[in-house]
């Protein structure tokens, strides 16, 4: 999954196929050193493209993530992969990993998300980041892809979404999120802020 310029994006995974199909890309093994050789195309696109890009007033904003298993894996894991050619890796400390309109539905995930967390759970936690930074950001919205691994499968899952296909789990959202906020426990500090409506606040006030 990539996100940023387009034309950055086409030219290092053409780049990275070139390599894939011949002797440049070497043995790739594991995961780690498909991330490597996506790396230093992605470099080889700084090399060619950065003055360039920033001259047009553009920013080389290239982000990856790169996820799967390949033979020399002991399980899936999920690599990070910024525009400088860095990475990190999906892991304990690190339970998930972002690119994109992130702000509206990281809250969700940091809130929620561990690295034990159920993959059934992960993924409604998933659907509820997304559906979230679509509410809020204007450039995001369906179609959704979603796309699962198993440690004891060899292909990936892979389901396609539209508007109306998440219509329940949207309803059951908003209703049991108003539900929550509605009978979450009152205190002296709504009290403070309410004056108004606490009757032992309430003036007195008569003719006579």
């Amino acid at each position: 999954m990539t996100s940023g310029l387009r034309s950055l994006r086409d030219k290092t995974l053409a780049y990275l196929d070139r390599d894939l199909r011949s002797s440049r890309g070497g043995e790739v093994r594991c995961m780690l050193d498909a991330v490597g050789l996506y790396c230093k195309c992605l470099r080889q696109v700084a090399k060619e493209d950065h003055s360039a890009i920033t001259k047009s007033e553009l920013t080389f904003n290239l982000h990856a993530i790169i996820a799967g298993r390949l033979q020399g894996d002991k399980e899936p894991t999920a690599y990070l992969v910024y525009p400088e050619g860095n990475w990190i890796e999906i892991g304990q400390r690190t339970p998930y990993l972002a690119i994109g309109s992130t702000a509206y539905g990281k809250p969700i995930l940091d809130r929620a998300l561990t690295f034990d967390t159920s993959m059934r759970t992960a993924l409604k936690l998933a659907y509820l980041s997304f559906d979230s930074t679509r509410l809020s950001a204007a450039d995001v919205g369906f179609p959704i892809d979603i796309l699962t691994l198993a440690s004891n499968e060899p292909t990936w899952r892979q389901a396609h979404y539209d508007y109306d296909d998440l219509r329940d789990q949207r309803i059951w959202w908003n209703e049991n999120l108003k539900r929550l906020a509605i009978e979450m426990p009152d205190g002296p500090w709504t009290d403070q802020l309410l004056a108004n409506q606490d009757p032992k606040r309430l003036t007195l006030v008569s003719d006579d």
